[in-house]
């Protein structure tokens, strides 16, 4: 199977074998397209770079093609979800390639990777939440079985942030830190009651942001392979907030772990990684591996059908005629909270 994630830095593709329940991975290959980086400040994506993504994804569709993959699960994040020129992305990449990029609901995604991270961290986990931080939006879940009992996603991305707060300030000031602050604290408010209201006894986060974050903080490097043991405390986070914020962000990508095409938003990642596990009375975080791209491969491995998906998304973004009104989706400010009581079970994807 293969898997084709469109995000905010990278076209990347996963091929991997599923011998039933663990997605094994044969072949990966990522593309750096750093869309974030030429968003305007309405979120569109300029015409050039639709055809620098609609290069890269017919590259990956031959790549999987070579593997034997004759359909991906191709998938776009928030860089594309939230553009307000989406469905002229979504057409212009499926006339140029004929691959349908579809793109997930941001509590899909919180779902899915949910999955993911429960598989990765087993049931000895117990109570768990999962916190993920990508480029447009930041993915919040918690359950106790297999699929979370909440799951939403909250536009408090790094990149996103990057350029709202920090666009015209390299590196930004004490006032601009803290008006970052404060707004991560007023769309986390509701959320973090109900985290700690819940007393999760493990909180797993994912994502490269994570992953970068943690080693800055001491963590062991990638060249350890998936199972080093990773985590990274508060205080810690702490501590890395300062050390960003006093560089700007060419010179951040000299400390550890932080890579150059993340320099830019690792500090807005880090206030809000910082900011949620504070509010949500969070000490400690373990580092998950896996994500949305296991996730999706996960759900297939264990129905043993990508009937799901199919279901899920019957037809493509249409290739010819006018384009079809923006799907309503839930407004910036108030995510939608899917099944805040009772397990999951009648979303689309995941019923």
């Amino acid at each position: 199977m293969g898997v084709l994630d469109v995000g905010s830095n990278t076209v990347r593709l996963v091929i991997a074998e599923t011998d039933g329940s663990v997605p094994l991975p044969l072949h990966t290959a990522k593309r750096r397209l750093r869309l974030s980086r030429y968003v305007d400040r309405g979120g569109e994506l300029p015409t050039e770079q639709v055809e620098r993504l609609a290069a890269a994804v017919e590259d990956a569709r031959r790549e999987a093609a070579r593997w034997g993959v004759r359909r991906p699960f191709a998938f776009a994040t928030a860089i594309v979800r939230d553009a307000p020129n989406r469905q002229e992305v979504l057409r212009e990449v499926e006339v140029r390639t004929g691959v349908p990029l579809h793109v997930l609901p941001g509590e899909v995604d919180a779902e899915l990777t949910f999955l993911a991270a429960r598989r990765w961290m087993g049931w000895r986990a117990g109570p768990m939440a999962m916190l993920d931080i990508g480029g447009g939006c930041f993915e919040v879940a918690f359950g106790r079985t297999r699929l979370p009992d909440l799951a939403l996603s909250l536009p408090l991305g790094a990149g996103h942030l990057t350029r709202e707060y920090f666009h015209d300030q390299d590196p930004p000031s004490q006032e601009r830190i803290k008006a970052l602050r404060r707004h991560v604290r007023h769309q986390l408010r509701d959320v973090a009651a109900r985290i700690r209201w819940e007393s999760p006894r493990t909180t797993v986060a994912t994502s490269r942001v994570f992953q970068q974050l943690a080693r800055l903080c001491g963590a062991a490097p990638g060249r350890e392979g998936p199972f080093a043991p990773r985590a990274m405390t508060r205080s810690d986070l702490r501590r890395a907030v300062d050390r960003l914020a006093a560089l700007p962000a060419a010179e951040r990508s000299s400390l550890p772990g932080i890579s150059p095409a993340r320099a830019a938003s690792s500090l807005a990642g880090a206030i809000v990684a910082h900011t949620s596990m504070k509010l949500m009375d969070i000490d400690e975080v373990t580092v998950c591996p896996w994500g949305l791209r296991e996730g999706i491969l996960l759900r297939c491995a264990e129905e043993g059908s990508t009937d799901w998906w199919d279901e899920a998304f019957p037809s493509a973004a249409p290739v010819a005629g006018p384009a079809p009104a923006p799907a309503r989706t839930p407004s910036p400010a108030q995510p939608r909270l899917l099944h805040p009581v009772g397990p999951v079970g009648n979303h689309p994807l995941l019923s």
